[in-house]
């Protein structure tokens, strides 16, 4: 359970859930009710039995029958938005004009186009990517490596992230609703590079395979090049053995994150910091991260940026310039070659 730190904002936040989805039901609802900071107040569904079951499995005061309802309940303080990739940035700007602060699914659009039409959203609202890795203690201690100099020069990051599904009928194989590789998981290795580097790619190339029949990015091979000499690449697949890996390269030394992006929820995570003493890594140290369950620090985080009106680091320019990587990526598929973001 996130920690509420000393002298910070008590009366807690309360939540609104936009629709039953599974990565609500399952990681997202449970994270933010262990929030020190928040309350679930309500869930919504166009299907009313739906958010009537969801509420009783998860202990949820209010439901509503229509996502209108939840956003026009004066007592909701926060949307959480994990509709399809496809309905975020309209009921994110929903929401918004309603004045309720929203944390939204990534990817936070489907383009870079559709991001910036965020920007409508009012200035007093907060409007943030969920992307929960960059609140979980392994990934700050790595970025702690890279501005401290423990590793050397950083040069060179190297990702994967892949999972096996081919079901027709899932949302992740279908690209109107922004389905893909690159929209479901490449996303994470960008926001890595943009994280560890801490600025933005000048360039991108890309070699994408596409599924004959879904028409989505089945497997996808990406070198994001920083400047300076600084490079990120790599592989993601929705169609391949399920693996992930984080592994920064600087001239000192190498560090890698075990379990990147899915870290288990209250279990100790590693990072490994190998200076190169073996090829095959035997000599390499590990450093163990303290468990923690990175959905619980990214409610606690929001819900006192809300309470303190401090402002997140991330806020809808993050999304923007997120959403432009994905697109030069796409730009270098159809024109194979080098495409500036």
């Amino acid at each position: 359970m996130a920690k509420q730190a000393a002298g910070v904002a008590t009366r807690k936040i309360n939540w609104g859930i936009l629709s039953t989805a599974n990565i609500g039901l399952e990681k997202v609802i449970p994270a933010i009710q262990n929030s020190a900071s928040s309350n679930v107040l309500g869930i919504a569904s166009r299907n009313a039995e739906r958010a009537v079951q969801a509420a009783r499995d998860l202990g949820i005061q209010k439901t509503y029958a229509s996502y209108e309802a939840l956003i026009a309940d004066p007592e909701i303080d926060a949307i959480y938005n994990p509709l399809p990739n496809d309905m975020h940035v309209d009921w994110t700007i929903a929401a918004a004009k309603a004045g309720k602060h929203v944390l939204c699914e990534k990817p936070i659009g489907l383009n870079a186009q559709d991001a910036e039409r965020l920007r409508s959203c009012p200035k007093d609202v907060m409007v943030t990517e969920a992307f929960m890795v960059r609140y979980h203690p392994q990934w700050l201690r790595l970025r702690e490596m890279v501005r401290s100099g423990e590793l050397g020069q950083v040069r060179a990051i190297q990702a994967a992230f892949s999972y096996f599904n081919d079901d027709k009928n899932n949302i992740r194989n279908r690209p109107e609703n922004g389905g893909g590789a690159m929209m479901d998981i490449g996303c994470y290795p960008i926001t890595a590079g943009r994280f560890l580097f801490e600025t933005e790619p000048l360039r991108v190339t890309a070699l994408i395979e596409r599924d004959p029949q879904f028409k989505t990015d089945r497997t996808a091979s990406v070198v994001a090049d920083f400047g300076s000499g600084r490079q990120l690449s790599f592989v993601v697949s929705t169609q391949l053995c399920p693996y992930q890996t984080l592994n920064v390269f600087g001239t000192k030394a190498r560090a890698e994150v075990m379990i990147p992006y899915n870290a288990p929820e209250g279990e100790e995570t590693v990072l490994i910091v190998d200076h190169g003493e073996s090829f095959d890594g035997s000599m390499a140290g590990c450093e163990v991260i303290p468990p923690c369950d990175q959905y619980t620090e990214q409610a606690e985080q929001f819900a006192q940026a809300i309470l303190t009106q401090m402002p997140l680091p991330y806020g809808i320019e993050d999304s923007i310039a997120s959403m432009r990587v994905l697109d030069a990526i796409f730009a270098s598929e159809t024109q194979q070659k080098w495409v500036n973001v």
